[in-house]
């Protein structure tokens, strides 16, 4: 195992068990959403925003400069997401962590999953009962996005009017 890999990862795990709600509606996503097209707008980010309750998106925004290839980036880092329990840049650093390849070595068709930084399982309880993606930033700007409006929804409330 590389160090500075299993370091990340460990970093990565222990976003996903602090960063969980004791419920999430769709009013949350909203709100949830509506503050990463916030910040994201602050920066003139070229972003496109996603956010899936079960499998039902309840939540899709597009910034001036992105494009349907990054609506098609969401779909496969949610494939991931999906299929793993865990954010896509999780799954990502765990593959490289090992020494694998995920497009080779997950035996998973890369049309179809992205295991790139960006989605993030949206947890209650420790339940996974949902998803939060961005695309259109590098890969680690795409997960830092998510994390930081995380952060702040679970640090000043989940209310919309908050």
């Amino acid at each position: 195992m590389h160090s500075d890999d299993l370091a990340h990862l460990n970093t990565l795990l222990d976003q996903e068990r602090t960063l969980q709600f004791s419920g999430f509606s769709h009013d949350d996503a909203w709100v949830l959403g509506t503050r990463l097209r916030t910040i994201a707008a602050a920066q003139a980010l070229p972003i496109a925003i996603a956010i899936m309750l079960g499998d039902q998106r309840v939540f899709q925004a597009g910034l001036g400069g992105a494009s349907a290839d990054n609506d098609a980036w969401l779909e496969r880092k949610f494939a991931v997401v999906r299929r793993y329990g865990h954010s896509s840049l999780a799954v990502g650093v765990e593959f490289r962590s090992r020494g694998v390849d995920f497009d080779r070595d997950s035996r998973l068709d890369p049309a179809r999953f992205a295991a790139h930084g960006g989605a993030f399982p949206l947890f209650v309880h420790g339940a996974m009962v949902g998803m939060v993606g961005v695309s259109g930033l590098p890969q680690l700007d795409d997960h830092a996005l998510v994390v930081r409006a995380l952060r702040e929804q679970l640090t000043t409330g989940t209310h919309p009017d908050a």
